[in-house]
């Protein structure tokens, strides 16, 4: 596992084509933002492991 650190409005980009930004951190909770094409399908995990 790869393990990053970013400060808010730092990006993380994964390939050519999806970019995840940290919108905001409060507490032990964090926003971010995922840039994805269409086709790529893009779950929370809890979310993910219904399908």
């Amino acid at each position: 596992m790869l393990v990053l650190s970013r400060a808010v409005g730092e990006l993380i980009s994964i390939g050519d084509d999806i970019t995840v930004r940290v919108l905001s951190v409060s507490g032990s909770t964090v926003r971010f933002g995922v840039e994805a094409p269409r086709h790529v399908d893009v779950h929370r995990s809890e979310i993910y492991d219904k399908i």
